[in-house]
């Protein structure tokens, strides 16, 4: 049972990682769709999963130095909206409303990071 914030500034990164990483890797279901072979699928749904991948390596370090975790998290965020971004100039078919992507994505790995260098912060004083 959580009793000390510290225990609440511990445990709540490294739960939100986990869902942010299932979710991510929900992404990777649509390769079913396609008439694809065994392999064909297996190889898709690996290279859909390699950004959970990623980050399920990363938040196994983070869980005992949080700062990796804050400074991955932190990247990934910003690399996908730069990601975004430079979509979204380089395609003059592209809305403006697409930015909204960013959101769901980046929006928790912001999150996470911030978190992570909070805990970092707590523990380091």
């Amino acid at each position: 049972m959580i009793h000390k914030p510290i225990d609440l500034i511990f445990w709540v990164p490294r739960i939100l990682s986990i869902m942010f990483i299932l979710f991510l890797a929900l992404f990777s279901l649509d390769v079913f769709d396609g008439n694809y072979g065994f392999w064909e699928t297996a190889l898709a749904l690996f290279m859909h999963n390699i950004p959970s991948l990623v980050l399920t390596i990363v938040l196994i370090i983070a869980w005992k130095y949080e700062l990796v975790g804050a400074i991955v998290f932190l990247l990934a965020g910003c690399a996908y909206v730069t990601t975004l971004f430079i979509n979204i100039l380089g395609d003059p078919s592209a809305h403006w409303w697409y930015i909204t992507w960013t959101l769901p994505i980046s929006g928790p790995a912001f999150l996470i990071g911030i978190l992570f260098l909070i805990g970092w912060w707590k523990k380091k004083k």
